[in-house]
């Protein structure tokens, strides 16, 4: 896996990338994360660079690091910026799912006058399109526009890294979010990339992510087809 080269430290972004894996649930709760040498290898880096990124998530409580029985994953949550409720995705892997995450294109785009995007973003804005799998199938489309300046992010891995820790990587903190929900029927497109029939009912989500100055940065449409599974947030007092 390709990492950049001039943004945060190499252990940095290998650490994001396996806490990513853990909330995700590629590495389970109680199962032992690649070996130093496999993550060497497959990151290119050094073993100290490695060994770095591991010991920054044994300190954040998520891996144990066992004198000869491997480096085990202890926790697989994390708690919210903003608030105490958690991620809906790591809710999903607190039930035993596992979610895959796929990038389909990443591009600048026209906006049609008259649509949101262009509403937000003017002309032209850099588009960023994914399909999360819940167990191997279709469960959430992403459509992630973003402003015009953003497509200078060097795109490592969407595959295995978070949006939102990518462009931490470049200097760019999103501080407050806001999202709105619907019930709608979706385009041909998305029906398509979630194997549902025309005119299934989808909860759709729309998240305006701003920075630390208020700048809008981000702006998503997710579609979540919840016949596989519902929308849940738990929260923790």
């Amino acid at each position: 896996m390709n990492l950049s080269r001039n943004k945060r430290p190499l252990y940095l972004q290998i650490m994001n990338i396996l806490k990513d894996r853990i909330l995700h649930g590629v590495y389970p709760l109680g199962t032992n994360i690649p070996s130093e040498p496999q993550l060497e290898q497959e990151f290119n880096v050094s073993k100290i660079t490695v060994r770095n990124a591991i010991k920054e998530l044994a300190q954040e409580g998520y891996l144990e690091k066992g004198s000869g029985k491997g480096t085990k994953v202890i926790r697989n949550a994390s708690l919210s910026k903003l608030s105490k409720w958690k991620r809906f995705t790591e809710v999903l892997v607190e039930e035993g799912h596992q979610i895959h995450k796929q990038l389909l294109r990443a591009e600048i785009v026209s906006n049609t006058p008259g649509t949101l995007p262009y509403q937000l973003f003017g002309e032209q804005c850099f588009y960023i399109e994914r399909l999360y799998h819940l167990d191997e199938k279709p469960y959430i489309h992403y459509s992630h526009y973003l402003s015009l300046q953003m497509a200078s992010i060097e795109l490592t891995d969407l595959n295995e890294q978070s949006l939102y820790e990518l462009l931490e990587d470049h200097g760019i903190v999103l501080e407050k979010y806001r999202d709105e929900f619907a019930a709608v029927t979706a385009s041909s497109h998305v029906e398509d990339m979630l194997q549902v029939k025309a005119g299934t009912p989808l909860l759709n989500r729309l998240r305006y992510s701003y920075d630390e100055q208020g700048n809008l940065i981000e702006f998503s449409a997710g579609h979540y087809s919840t016949e596989m599974h519902n929308y849940v947030v738990n929260y923790d007092t």
